[in-house]
């Protein structure tokens, strides 16, 4: 049975300053009150899984077990279906540098890789997002979301991140970087991962 939450303060265990802000804006209109794993100052714990649930389940009760509050962790990544899956659960690492992470340096190895396995077009890809939220006891509740498109290249568009300049949502003609939050959202794999556990688990 699906746990409902019914606490007035959740941790994002995350500490990624846009990410924090993203669910705290949502969390705020619910009258829950956000902290962060920063504010905790918590490590961030070693991603030793090799799917997104994995990881997500790692982060999350790791904060919630630390600071006795339910925590709320998310992975995500981009999979090519060309390429196996890959980067997939790696996506991060794929941009990681001496110095932090480069995603036009991501994008460009993903193009080159593309090219390299002679793979033909459309590139079909999808954006994958897992939500774990768990509470002190142990407990956990998991939902996913996805979004599917084509890599295009050159990149387009200016704003989002990650590679939101290579993804072409399905049924779109605009890359996620060419479109505004407020669009991205209501298709992105993050935004449909927030919706499921809305409705799943905060709901009134």
């Amino acid at each position: 049975m699906t746990r409902r939450f019914t606490q007035n303060t959740l941790l994002i265990a995350t500490h990624n300053a846009g990410k924090l802000e993203e669910f705290r804006q949502i969390m705020t209109l619910l009258g829950i009150t956000v902290t962060s794993a920063a504010e905790h100052n918590l490590p961030e714990p070693e991603e030793t899984e090799t799917t997104f649930i994995g990881n997500a389940r790692i982060k999350a009760h790791a904060a919630a077990k630390a600071t006795g509050l339910p925590a709320l962790a998310d992975d995500s990544g981009l999979e090519v279906m060309a390429l196996d899956g890959a980067p997939g659960v790696y996506t991060a690492d794929w941009a990681q540098t001496p110095t932090g992470r480069d995603f036009v340096m991501a994008m460009e190895k993903t193009h080159a890789k593309l090219v390299d396995a002679q793979a033909p077009q459309p590139w079909h890809a999808r954006f994958c997002c897992t939500l774990v939220l768990a509470w002190p006891d142990g407990h956990d509740e998991v939902v996913e979301g996805h979004a599917n498109g084509t890599l295009v290249w050159p990149r387009r568009g200016q704003d989002g991140h990650g590679y939101d300049p290579m993804f072409q949502p399905d049924g779109h003609d605009r890359t996620f970087a060419e479109m505004s939050a407020h669009d991205k959202n209501a298709l992105s794999h993050r935004g449909k991962a927030i919706a499921a556990l809305l409705a799943a688990v905060f709901a009134s």
